[in-house]
């Protein structure tokens, strides 16, 4: 219950629900101002140009915002003038649909902003297709939806420029709150009272979400030169921050055991039931934290950490006895003292000496963030089948031409238009998002019509109707990034309830909308599924090769370090980066293979195997990084180097087994030799780094296996 209550309060202080208000003026007000003055026309052109470009205004930095609103501005006046000048003509008209929804598609190569152009641009023709209109009246109202799409970017940079800080702390707030999450996960692992394969799954797909998060506050953060500026207290105090948050997320991550091992010995003191409530109150601290940084206000700790650690301290050392071991246990204390301080430590954001502290320059923080550059080479480059935009292109268009031909043959009135749209919405570059999409939009079109009949069957007054469609916009708008289903079911009603408000039968409206989704959603299966299609199992090998490399990366930075070269910060932060992107997206990968036909899933088993590995690979690297001091003797460092070298070794030879092509690192570790009576000598710093190599070569195996199954 807590959990939700956490759920709903970060919701209202969100980016989303903040966007989805301003939105819904933005689109709505012009409509509302022309009303007044009787050419509610004029103002419904007007608010179609601001919907369009608010599909292209996506989170990130303001020059960013600017260029996408500005180059959607641009393609959906040529995109209103084009189709208003071929409606006439249905050859031509369909030779527009079919080039577009290929060209337009093809946008995705250039990341996630571009292709809401490219979306932006495509509804924009969509919605213009439905009237046979004068080539002048073309020019006017294409006019009109261009004054629409300016008014939407003007008052959407000034909203940014009012409030610069804003986004980035509800972003922040927000990856706060899902890192507080995994943290609640972790917490499952020690309840004895809850089996601990489930929540491994919970974990791998927590990792997806968090990643996702922290990449949308990088993108605010780094690559926003006012917040980097050392003299700006705000960005200061977000940039620092969020560095400590992802140090904290590693130490998070640093914490894995053998869980059902630590089950079996210790289930029967009541230990680890007190290490699980204790992971709870401190993942509810974090949330606080997160919260205030969302809502902009202060922040009171609830949970006091230290006395409850001295308690747990006092029972694992009377738990101790010849035939039992509580070294795990004592790893796990110290872990949480570290995570304890770490938390704390997030809350400095509310203190002033924070800012005290040494910034890194904007150049070191522009590496952790992708830059993607519009280069026409790229667009070119990708018209193989090689490539799975361009299959997605020529499968956008094929299905979009189909959609238009049926579309055609439907009775006249009908507004066929909704067939094309739904096309351009739920079809995906793969299946299985294709699959998720299509009962997404189903299920919502049918709750949400259901919902607009029942309101159009009881409420006949107008003002109490306008402010119900006032409501649902906010809520499509509100939901439109964040969870789909949720956005159709209330963006149908609103456009039952506007209908009925235009004169317009809303049960005809209903049946109509009913029928396209049902046509659209059989066509986007079936392309999906026969038109060049995507099957993750093909691509998850790139993906395991992308972890293997980004864990023997995290490996040499060990090397390094015991090698004693100068060990940059900067460079191992940037092979953590990597680390964690690369095993999200394995892990959704994954998962999305999983929702896919089970005749194209193969392996299945075997690589959640290998996600679970590199995961407890990855947490053990950083929990060794975590605790090498810099001071071990000589022959610590040459037992522990050829630990590494040997684990390193393994997971080249992993490499090749997955792509044959794979070069292997020209970095070599070099180990001198020592004794036999050297290697009888034991230390934390080997057995973790034992453990490590034990854990490649498992991750060997069972790429073998997978790899002789395929």
């Amino acid at each position: 219950m807590l959990e939700k209550t956490q759920d709903i309060r970060h919701f209202f202080f969100s980016q989303y629900l903040a966007d989805g208000i301003r939105i819904t003026l933005e689109i709505i007000l012009p409509s509302v101002i022309c009303a007044q003055f009787g050419r509610l026309d004029i103002g419904i052109n007007i608010s179609l140009g601001a919907l369009c470009v608010s599909i292209s205004d996506a989170p990130g930095p303001v020059k960013h915002k600017f260029n996408g609103m500005l180059y959607c501005n641009i393609f959906i006046f040529l995109m209103a003038l084009l189709t208003g000048f071929t409606t006439n003509n249905f050859l031509l008209l369909g030779l527009l649909v079919v080039f577009s929804s290929f060209f337009f598609t093809m946008f995705t190569i250039y990341g996630n902003r571009a292709a809401s152009i490219g979306t932006a641009t495509l509804l924009i023709m969509i919605l213009r297709m439905a009237d046979i209109i004068e080539p002048s009246k073309a020019i006017a109202e294409s006019a009109l939806i261009l004054v629409g799409g300016v008014w939407y970017m003007l008052l959407a940079l000034l909203f940014y420029r009012l409030t610069p800080y804003r986004p980035a702390q509800r972003a922040l707030g927000n990856c706060i709150h899902e890192t507080a999450k995994y943290l609640r996960i972790k917490s499952a692992l020690y309840d004895t009272k809850i089996e601990p394969e489930g929540e491994y799954r919970k974990l791998v797909a927590q990792q997806v979400v968090v990643n996702e998060s922290q990449d949308d506050v990088r993108e605010l953060l780094f690559k926003n030169r006012s917040l980097l500026k050392e003299s700006t207290r705000s960005g200061r105090l977000l940039v620092l921050t969020f560095a400590d948050l992802v140090d904290l997320y590693e130490q998070i991550m640093a914490s894995w055991y053998d869980y059902t091992s630590i089950r079996k010995k210790f289930a029967s003191t009541g230990i680890l039931d007190e290490i699980s409530l204790i992971i709870k109150n401190m993942a509810n601290n974090l949330d606080d934290i997160g919260y205030a940084i969302q809502s902009n206000s202060s922040y009171k700790i609830k949970f006091a950490l230290i006395p409850e650690l001295e308690n747990l301290k006092v029972k694992i050392d009377a738990s101790e006895d010849k035939n039992n071991s509580i070294l795990v246990l004592k790893k796990v204390l110290v872990n949480l003292r570290n995570i304890g301080e770490q938390i704390d430590g997030l809350s400095n954001y509310f203190d002033d000496r924070t800012i005290n502290r040494q910034m890194r320059s904007g150049l070191d923080y522009s590496k952790f963030v992708s830059h993607q550059k519009i280069d026409g080479t790229l667009f070119t480059n990708n018209f193989t089948l090689e490539s799975s935009v361009f299959r997605h292109a020529l499968r956008m268009m094929v299905t979009c031409g189909t959609g238009y031909i049926i579309g055609k043959m439907l009775p006249n009135g009908h507004h066929s238009y909704w067939l094309l749209l739904t096309i351009i919405v739920i079809l995906k570059p793969g299946f299985s998002l294709t699959k998720q999409r299509n009962f997404e939009r189903f299920t919502g079109t049918v709750a949400g019509g259901l919902i607009g009949l029942l309101l159009l069957a009881f409420i006949h007054d107008r003002t109490v109707l306008f402010s119900m469609i006032v409501f649902f916009m906010i809520g499509t708008y509100t939901f439109q990034r964040l969870n789909y289903i949720v956005m159709v079911i209330f963006m149908t009603p609103y456009i039952l309830i506007l209908f009925n408000l235009l004169g317009l039968g809303f049960v005809n409206v209903a049946e109509e909308r009913l029928l396209d989704t049902g046509i659209a959603s059989v066509l986007a299966f079936f392309a999906s599924y026969l038109l060049f299609p995507h099957w993750e199992s093909n691509a998850l090998g790139n993906y395991m090769s992308s972890v293997l490399k980004a864990n023997i990366n995290y490996l040499l930075k060990i090397a390094d370090f015991l090698c004693g070269k100068p060990n940059s910060i900067l460079a191992y932060k940037l092979v953590r980066k990597e680390v964690f992107l690369s095993t999200a997206n394995l892990s959704a990968a994954f998962n999305r293979m999983l929702s896919e036909p089970k005749s194209k899933q193969r392996n299945s088993q075997e690589i959640y195997q290998f996600v679970v590995l590199n995961n407890v690979l990855s947490s053990n690297i950083a929990s060794i990084f975590s605790g090498i001091t810099g001071k071990e003797n000589e022959h610590d460092r040459k037992a522990a180097l050829s630990y590494v070298k040997r684990s390193k070794n393994n997971l080249e030879e992993t490499l090749l087994k997955l792509d044959s092509n794979q070069v292997s690192t020209n970095q070599e570790i070099k180990v001198h030799e020592f004794t036999k009576v050297e290697r009888k000598e034991n230390n934390q710093l080997t057995e973790q780094l034992g453990f490590v190599y034990k854990l490649t070569r498992k991750i060997n195996r069972i790429t073998f296996v997978i790899v002789n199954k395929s």
